[in-house]
């Protein structure tokens, strides 16, 4: 990748992250609330007309579209860095199973048919 590439892809993920974190907390939570009930309240003067109710759908779809990005972006880097600490643990602890190492790979069938193994095992190790 060149400059440019990995610039634009580190202004995005600074961008995410902070945007994640700014709209995670509770006063935002608070705020939007607070802007609901003005929007609701402002309703009988406005005559509940449709600019009034297009201006809730416009404004929360926007929102609500652009912040699945966000919270998507954020999600992935998350799981990604989860999946790199999880593998520097079994290393640690020379698990050479290549199947666990690939598991975010498989389908749900085959996931839940290997926890079901691991549970079994675990049990079996227990004395039960």
């Amino acid at each position: 990748m060149d400059n440019e590439t990995t610039h634009r892809k580190d202004f995005f993920t600074r961008f995410a992250t902070r945007t994640s974190k700014v709209l995670g907390h509770p006063w935002v939570f608070s705020a939007a609330v607070a802007i609901l009930v003005l929007w609701g309240i402002s309703g009988p003067f406005l005559g509940f007309s449709d600019t009034w109710q297009l201006v809730i759908n416009t404004g929360t779809t926007i929102v609500t579209f652009l912040m699945v990005f966000i919270i998507q972006n954020t999600q992935n880097r998350d799981s990604a860095a989860l999946h790199i600490k999880l593998d520097a643990v079994m290393r640690e602890l020379q698990i050479t199973n290549s199947r666990l190492y690939e598991a975010e790979e498989e389908g749900e069938k085959e996931l839940e048919r290997e926890r079901e193994r691991l549970e079994h095992e675990a049990g079996d190790t227990d004395g039960s």
